[in-house]
């Protein structure tokens, strides 16, 4: 069941109550609209800048009842600097070739996806896509989409697909949709080396800004967000520096 919430220039519906998949105990709902006509760009743009993601043709972000725990982050990434730690995972992925894609599924992005889901989200919400369901993520866009491919280019994976990720293109900057990697390699941090790689995507194609999407202060998964720093926060509706208090 939704309920819509007419406005002068967009319909926005509100999902119902769900479990939370990021708070133990709480409950999640969304609000959405459609992203499509010929100003689906300009649209994204707007509600990328006002806290909403993107996933297929909707645009969304939680709605929950007494929670706002979700919180839009993105890097500023001309004031991105890479520190001994973030160097040390480019130097240790410097073996991998990227290559940009356009948003077509491959059966090959799908099994790395799976082995990645399996062993990284077994119990989450995509535990149970298909290739259809993939698919669709990736192909169902009316904004400019693309994917970025990483492959190993020496040793045994020779050739193998070692990540991807899934990535809007905005007026200011990059927006990564979904992003999953080989699991059999955590002493690469692939997932941090690819958000590093964006950084240095959107700096060179003169972007202002890398999305990544809602931080959750108090879950276990979405902590490593709060690592790229400087980082900034919408709050109150506005783009705000990350400011951790330290004990």
């Amino acid at each position: 069941m939704t309920k819509p919430f007419p406005t002068k220039n967009l319909r926005f519906f509100l999902t119902a109550p769900s479990p939370c998949p990021y708070l133990p105990g709480k409950r999640e709902r969304k609000v959405f609209t459609a992203l499509d006509g010929y100003d689906a760009e300009s649209l994204h743009d707007l509600l990328t800048d006002s806290g909403f993601r993107r996933s297929q043709n909707i645009a969304y972000r939680p709605s929950c009842e007494g929670c706002d725990a979700c919180i839009s982050a993105r890097v500023p990434v001309e004031r991105f600097e890479f520190n001994r730690r973030w160097r040390k995972i480019m130097t240790r992925n410097a073996d991998l070739t990227r290559a940009l894609k356009p948003a077509e599924a491959t059966h090959e992005q799908f099994w790395l996806l799976r082995r990645y889901l399996t062993s990284r989200h077994a119990e989450g919400g995509m535990a149970d896509m298909t290739f259809s369901d993939y698919a669709a993520m990736v192909e169902e866009t009316a904004v400019h989409t693309h994917i970025v491919e990483y492959r190993y280019s020496d040793g045994p994976k020779n050739g193998d697909l070692a990540g991807a990720a899934l990535v809007d293109v905005l007026g200011d900057g990059l927006s990564m949709v979904y992003s999953f990697f080989d699991p059999e390699e955590s002493r690469r941090s692939l997932g941090i080396y690819t958000i590093l790689d964006h950084i240095q995507q959107a700096r060179a194609s003169g972007f202002g800004h890398l999305y990544l999407g809602y931080w959750i202060p108090g879950s276990e998964k979405m902590d490593y967000k709060a690592q790229f720093r400087p980082l900034e926060l919408l709050l109150a509706g506005a783009w705000r520096t990350f400011e951790p208090v330290e004990f």
